[in-house]
């Protein structure tokens, strides 16, 4: 049975010592330098659960109740223009990533967009009210919920400076820098998009940037 089988039968199984969770607990330990007394604070929280290809992790003007962990697979969050239903992608999210509709999640207001599975996918996913318990009990925790809001500005700001101040090829350049294997998972169509540009124009510049 391989992970996304498991997992459709484990949807609201309390975990314990699977491996996600060691998947987990290295990355909060690398972002925060998180111990092991303060992960395991958490562990009666997280739950498992598999996406599958275009399932929606948040929908439009719903609010974002979960972060998530990606243990394997690509989010999105798009919009899509209310006239044309063209989809317009503002951010990805590849494995060992958090994943939420950040927005929302942090203001706990109906979101703006879609947060939606690229392909079939499998996730860690704790409950905002279990998040807020663990900010109260650890200071680790409480410098993990700061990490969070820091990481959605971030990106936030990377993203605005991009499309200011960067040509298409450094967007891009700098996409396959944080997600190294997006390339495998996600249409072309998508990353052009994300990039602000044509599919050609990014068949064009990946192909300058292999013959280099």
């Amino acid at each position: 049975m391989d992970i996304f089988e498991r997992s459709s039968y484990n949807l609201d199984y309390k975990l314990n010592d699977m491996v996600e969770l060691e998947l987990l607990g290295n990355a909060l330990s690398k972002a925060v330098n998180m111990d092991d007394e303060a992960f395991n604070l958490s562990k009666p929280y997280w739950k498992i659960k598999a996406y599958k290809k275009g399932e929606f992790y948040n929908e439009y003007h719903n609010v974002c109740k979960h972060l998530g962990f990606i243990i394997q697979g690509v989010f999105r969050i798009y919009r899509a223009d209310e006239g044309t239903s063209e989809e317009k992608n503002m951010l990805f999210f590849s494995k060992g990533k958090f994943v939420a509709s950040y927005t929302s999640f942090l203001s706990q207001e109906p979101c703006n967009y879609y947060t939606a599975s690229v392909d079939t996918s499998l996730i860690l996913y704790i409950h905002i009210d279990h998040l807020n318990k663990l900010y109260r009990e650890s200071h680790q925790w409480e410098r993990f919920g700061r990490f969070i809001a820091e990481t959605a500005f971030h990106q936030l700001m990377s993203n605005t400076e991009g499309f200011l101040f960067k040509s298409a090829e450094e967007r891009y350049q700098a996409m396959i820098e944080q997600h190294p294997e997006i390339f495998s998972t996600v249409p072309l169509y998508h990353l052009a998009s994300y990039l602000g540009i044509k599919a050609p124009s990014l068949s064009r510049i990946r192909k300058r940037m292999v013959g280099r």
